[in-house]
């Protein structure tokens, strides 16, 4: 199915690939308890962009893309970080526009939409793999003057 096509079939389907995904991963941290099996990397950050692709209408751009993940309607470049943890996300530099998703239980939420230049600047210093840290915390702060903001055109799938 190209890129930006959405239709109830494939929100459907992924609702459910991804609740069946983190389901395993919650089965597997009960059989073998003190073992944390939590999707990172590539997986979650590709959960996050299919989801912000589809609630707020953006086109991607092709995989591994150096600094944006995405297209808005407009023409404005987006990178899109996406997290089910509770403390922050990375940069590798910076983006013209961010959009931070989190994954709370069975719940998508935005955490910041806005200008990268923004959170670019509330960044950490440089780590050893070269990337700025900033916490979700401050995010949730800048969020709230963040100015534009990606117009939202559907409600997050929700996990049920």
């Amino acid at each position: 199915m190209p890129n930006g096509v959405w239709d109830e079939r494939r929100l459907a389907k992924m609702r459910t690939l991804i609740r069946q995904l983190y389901a395993v991963v919650s089965e597997l941290e009960k059989e073998f308890e003190g073992r944390r099996f939590t999707p990172d990397g590539h997986l979650v950050g590709s959960i996050g962009e299919v989801v912000a692709a589809y609630a707020f209408g953006l086109k991607l751009l092709p995989a591994s893309n150096e600094r944006h993940d995405a297209q808005a309607e407009d023409g404005t470049l987006v990178q899109i970080k996406f997290t089910a943890g509770t403390r922050g996300v990375s940069l590798y530099g910076e983006p013209v526009h961010l959009l931070v998703l989190q994954l709370t239980g069975n719940k998508f939420g935005t955490i910041y939409n806005g200008p990268g230049t923004t959170a670019w600047e509330s960044c950490g210093r440089v780590q050893k793999n070269s990337q700025r840290r900033v916490s979700l915390s401050v995010l949730r702060r800048l969020d709230d003057g963040a100015n534009p903001k990606l117009p939202q055109v559907r409600e997050f799938p929700v996990l049920d």
